[in-house]
């Protein structure tokens, strides 16, 4: 005869395993921040981008900062941390001393900052959108198309630039009465838009030899296979699947674009073909410290420094995102 069944009841000493919390994943981006942030020389170069960037635009808009075009003739080649008083009755204090126009030396820098970060990142956008859309139309469809496409950046890249932008400006300059190039001048200055468009136009090369490589590694891969057995068109396959992919050497490329960009600047208005007076960029007041350096080393030695800790601060902000953005540095 089977023996009636037992009820067993819950021991209340017994353990009962507990679930463990789920782990939260870490992103890409956030990945690439923590190794950034161990990037002591990165990241104190990225503050101090910052640092430069709002001054030099959130500055000039204090109170007590006067006009960088302002002269007083009587007070020329005054000493850092001077005070005087002008004929007019005007009273200045000169931090970085005076020109030989008795303008403020600080207060230009300043401005001039303004000219050619603006330059440096408008002209580095324009270069980014060419050359990421040149570079993965080109890589995708491959080919002839491929090939005729490189050929015309190696064309390109044979044309001297300084000739292309001493011809622009000639030619720019000889339709000033022309209604587009008039309002345009006189909404960025006689040539800074000038520059953007030249600067732009030939930068934006190599930024398409770098996404077209990276397309050309990517195309083969199983998303995209996947992405059109779905049915997906070859322009959303391209701009919403292998572009952001290729965002890492992107920004990477951009960060260095940014002082090559502003360099180039300052050798335009160094040669007299940038900024025009009395406007100012960082360029052109070294042009101006240049000729006058023996009288007063002070023009040419403050504008250097400022140019020179900005753009070795974007290298090693670039060196270290190319670093903190790396894929093998994610395998440790």
């Amino acid at each position: 005869m089977p023996s009636p069944p037992t009820s067993t009841a819950p021991n209340p000493d017994s353990s009962v395993p507990v679930a463990a919390p789920a782990e939260h994943g870490s992103s890409l981006g956030r990945d690439a921040w923590l190794r950034l942030r161990q990037n002591r020389v990165a990241m104190a170069s990225l503050w101090f981008s910052i640092a430069i960037v709002a001054v030099s635009f959130v500055g000039p808009l204090l109170p007590g900062i006067p006009d960088p075009n302002a002269t007083h003739p009587d007070l020329q080649s005054m000493p850092a941390f001077a005070s005087a008083t002008s004929m007019e009755g005007v009273e200045v204090f000169y931090l970085l001393g005076s020109d030989h126009l008795g303008r403020d030396v600080f207060s230009r820098i300043l401005y001039g900052g303004r000219v050619s970060l603006a330059v440096g990142f408008l002209a580095t956008f324009v270069s980014l959108t060419i050359g990421v859309a040149y570079g993965a139309v080109s890589g995708y469809l491959g080919g002839r198309v491929d090939a005729v496409m490189m050929r015309v950046v190696d064309i390109l890249y044979a044309l001297p630039f300084m000739i292309i932008v001493i011809i622009l400006t000639t030619y720019v300059s000889a339709m000033a009465d022309w209604g587009p190039v008039r309002y345009l001048n006189d909404l960025f200055g006689n040539t800074l838009w000038l520059l953007f468009l030249c600067i732009g136009a030939v930068e934006w090369l190599t930024m398409s030899r770098i996404v077209r490589g990276q397309i050309l590694s990517l195309k083969r891969q199983e998303f995209v296979d996947a992405a059109r057995s779905l049915g997906l068109s070859s322009p959303r396959i391209l701009f919403r699947h292998l572009v952001p992919n290729t965002v890492g050497p992107v920004i990477v490329y951009t960060t260095l674009t940014v002082p090559a960009v502003m360099r180039l600047e300052a050798i335009l208005s160094f040669l007299g073909l940038g900024v025009q007076p009395p406007d100012a960029s960082w360029g052109s007041l070294i042009k101006e410290g240049a000729d006058l350096m023996a009288s007063d080393p002070g023009l040419l030695v403050y504008p250097a420094i400022v140019f020179g800790a900005t753009l070795f601060s974007l290298n090693f902000l670039g060196d270290g995102l190319r670093d903190a953005l790396d894929p093998r540095s994610s395998k440790d």
